[in-house]
């Protein structure tokens, strides 16, 4: 681990401290390493996002934080201390008291993740019970202020619904209930606005926000869409093929990008100044095979700026200024960066 990296690991206040975590999946095709070697810290009450394209390690990486991992087949590295404690040496018994109570996590799908043939009601009481202890009587008093916290209409109606009576919002603010429930310290957000509309989703999003600042509650946001982790985040972690590739407090990397793939993933965010019907930009190829990813850097083959060093030397996360690391030969606004902008025909010097 760099020293750059321990000292942006080693801010006061830590919460959560990951360290060249690594979780690699033996198939029979070979190891795919889905995360491999990530070293980032939380701290209380900051609202993290980690973003990048389907299969770039971010649900992996946050479901290694957690140990939501399959039993078998899959080799696990490095270090996760929450609070001071290695949870990767933790026997199963002991996480499951941390799961929940201290950690939640609010799951892509409401409608796979809410057991179909059980109660709202039942569902939410369950981890009050078992974390906390909670009676019955309580558990329900509970529940309906966590049904009321969400904005769920009509709480003592939805106790004694099933999954399937209720609209995707309406499941997802459960979802959100269900995490609350024990007030944990950190929730884990993955991908919580998909498959809802719009209107829903700034809705939700708002409503974990809120949740969060109330709590005082840290917040790791994962989503490959850039728009929702603007106003949602102090700090981003890009990933690409399993490791980070730039990170950088909000505001700062969306003015001063640097690695070219974060600037990809900028290019191609539809604009509402755009005439309908234009053409969206998109990243040529396609993501790297993490069975054999290739030398040097994992965006090489589709990067414009990358030249034979890029496909030979990987680049080791450098600071561009404190708080803002990248992994690149050839940053945004680097000679190399102005030379290919002007082939293209583009203005030089900015982005």
């Amino acid at each position: 681990m760099s020293t750059l990296q321990t000292a942006v690991r080693r801010e006061t206040g830590t919460l959560l401290e990951i360290e060249d975590l690594a979780t690699h999946f033996a198939t029979p095709g070979g190891v795919v390493r889905a995360v491999d070697g990530v070293t980032f810290s939380l701290d209380h009450g900051q609202r993290l996002g980690i973003v990048g394209e389907s299969g770039c390690g971010k649900t992996i990486l946050s479901r290694s934080i957690m140990g939501l991992l399959p039993r078998r087949n899959v080799i696990r590295k490095g270090s996760v201390l929450f609070e001071g404690t290695e949870l990767t040496t933790m026997s199963l018994k002991d996480r499951q008291k941390i799961w929940g109570a201290e950690m939640a996590m609010i799951f892509q799908d409401p409608m796979t993740s809410l057991n179909p043939v059980m109660k709202i009601g039942k569902q939410l009481a369950e981890p009050l019970r078992i974390h906390l202890g909670s009676t019955r009587e309580n558990a329900q008093e509970i529940v309906l202020k966590l049904l009321q916290d969400v904005g769920i209409p009509e709480p003592e109606k939805r106790l004694e619904q099933y999954a399937h009576e209720l609209s995707g919002g309406m499941r997802q603010r459960i979802m959100i209930a269900m995490a609350l429930a024990c007030g944990p310290s950190v929730l884990f957000a993955d991908e919580p606005t998909t498959a809802l509309d719009v209107t829903v989703q700034a809705q939700i999003l708002d409503l974990i926000e809120d949740q969060c600042r109330e709590r005082e509650m840290a917040l790791v946001l994962v989503t490959h869409d850039l728009g929702v982790v603007a106003g949602h985040t102090d700090q981003i972690i890009v990933m690409y093929a399993g490791k980070i590739v730039e990170i950088a407090p909000t505001a700062t990397l969306f003015s001063k990008m640097k690695m070219p793939y974060t600037e990809a993933l900028f290019q191609s965010i539809p604009k509402l100044a755009d005439p309908s019907h234009t053409r969206l930009t998109t990243i040529g190829g396609r993501p790297p095979n993490l069975v054999a990813p290739p030398d040097g850097c994992s965006f090489s083959p589709r990067c414009p700026y990358a030249t034979d060093t890029c496909t030979k030397v990987e680049p080791e996360l450098q600071q561009a200024e404190p708080g803002h690391l990248f992994a690149c030969h050839y940053p945004v606004g680097s000679d190399r960066w102005n030379e290919v902008q002007v082939s293209l025909g583009r203005r030089s010097g900015g982005h």
